[in-house]
């Protein structure tokens, strides 16, 4: 083991010695190295005459670059644009980022978690946790409804087995029960497991009701306090677009934070949708849990293995990403153009329920519940799924998301809402088409 590593883990072992027993083999063997960046660093500060350390270019002061470049980039300087950022992120977006996290969710004000960790955006967020915390035959909790990538990331790429429970219950509400049983189950066949929570669920669009989430933590506390160790990663991606008043405005990070030394969370969010910059790929994650003594060391030792780890698969994400992000975060009108997007994204949702009320839809789809997010699932009773996509698609030009033999996910995030109407009209048809 390198000896940085060590270092780190000894810290983790000093403030956490659970957060170290959860650590996949990579994760323990992770370290920020103090080669080229670091020499690179101390160059950058104290080098006032010459500084032959960097790989980039520079000419006349500032990072090399082409005028038809900069040209497209108003408001930025090279520097800020194309030079390389650090594999945490810059300080500036992740200290800020951090603020949003804490005005988003109040509960967290007096507790102490990490600075976010910038990521290209959650997907790859989402490869560095399984990196650093799951091993070959690690058991993953999730729901029956999921987003098939999470199957690439954890079973295939670390050889993780993803053990599912129902997500829904008979009254349409969170299935607590089928989440209890199921976590219990697998806590007591092993020393750690991972649970995997995704609010706004996708590809449901459903959300938990605050009693809901305070019971989720509940049970992970319980099972923590049982001697277990369990990871919680909560996938926040669309976090915020929530339209209905009952919903739980908090993310689960928020309750699982500070609740047991054996207890991990860690939080997956970002811009892509929060912002709606999909393609700029900013993702954060940030990390909670029981610390003894100062927690900033411990947290550091953390933030330097999960920047080891970007540092050793992408380097770094996008620094005009990460700028554009921070700059916006930063603007005056950031909140009224928060604001007017939530507004016009609500109304579709609120549209979408009303068209749906009408019975005849009931007689040959059912629809699952939702409340926030981009996607609603309709479960078809008379057609195949694939089927109906693919006639939809040819005969009428629409195109939805097929999953499994039953169920369709239909982003209304991308439709206009005076076109809601006539999309589920056409939906309609062709199960009429195909049903005969």
């Amino acid at each position: 083991m390198n000896p940085l590593a060590k270092e780190l883990n000894d810290i983790l072992i000093k403030g956490n010695p659970h957060a170290y027993e959860m650590l996949s083999e990579v994760g323990k063997n992770l370290y920020f190295p103090k080669g080229i960046l670091t020499q690179s660093a101390e160059a950058k500060e104290k080098a006032k005459k010459f500084n032959a350390t960097i790989g980039m270019a520079s000419e006349k002061g500032e990072v090399m670059h082409f005028s038809s470049v900069m040209s497209m980039l108003s408001g930025v300087t090279p520097d800020e644009a194309i030079s390389y950022a650090p594999s945490y992120g810059i300080m500036p977006l992740r200290k800020a980022w951090k603020e949003s996290i804490i005005e988003k969710n109040p509960s967290l004000k007096n507790k102490e978690t990490s600075l976010p960790v910038v990521t290209n955006a959650i997907t790859h967020g989402l490869a560095v946790v399984s990196e650093m915390w799951v091993d070959p035959g690690d058991v993953i909790i999730m729901p029956d409804m999921i987003w098939g990538n999470y199957r690439m990331i954890f079973e295939v790429r670390r050889s993780a087995k993803i053990v599912q429970h129902p997500l829904f219950n008979a009254e349409g509400k969170f299935n607590l029960k089928g989440f209890e049983e199921c976590v219990t189950r697998e806590a007591e066949k092993r020393d750690k497991i991972i649970v995997l929570l995704n609010f706004p669920n996708n590809p449901t669009g459903y959300s938990i009701t605050k009693e809901e989430g305070e019971k989720i933590a509940d049970i992970l506390a319980r099972v923590a306090g049982s001697g277990k160790n369990v990871i919680a990663v909560t996938d926040d991606a669309y976090f915020g677009l929530f339209y209905e008043d009952d919903v739980m405005k908090e993310s689960v990070f928020a309750l699982l934070a500070d609740r047991d030394p054996r207890l991990m969370a860690i939080k997956l969010d970002g811009a892509t949708k929060e912002i709606y910059v999909w393609g700029l790929r900013v993702g954060c994650i940030t990390y909670g849990t029981v610390v003894e003594g100062q927690s900033r060391p411990f947290y550091e030792a953390l933030e330097k293995k999960t920047g080891g780890d970007v540092r050793g698969t992408i380097s770094n994400a996008s620094h005009l990403s990460q700028t554009i992000v921070l700059r916006s975060l930063q603007s005056d009108s950031f909140a009224k153009e928060r604001d007017e997007k939530f507004a016009i994204m609500k109304q579709r949702a609120h549209e979408l329920k009303d068209v749906l009320k009408d019975p005849k839809y009931g007689k040959v789809w059912e629809m699952y519940p939702f409340n926030s997010g981009y996607f609603m699932c309709i479960k078809a009773k008379t057609v195949d799924a694939e089927a109906l996509r693919v006639h939809l698609l040819d005969k009428y030009g629409v195109g939805l998301i097929s999953l499994g033999k039953t169920d369709l996910r239909i982003a209304f995030s991308c439709i206009e809402k005076e076109d809601i109407r006539e999309l589920f009209e056409i939906i309609y048809r062709g199960i009429q088409d195909l049903a005969g």
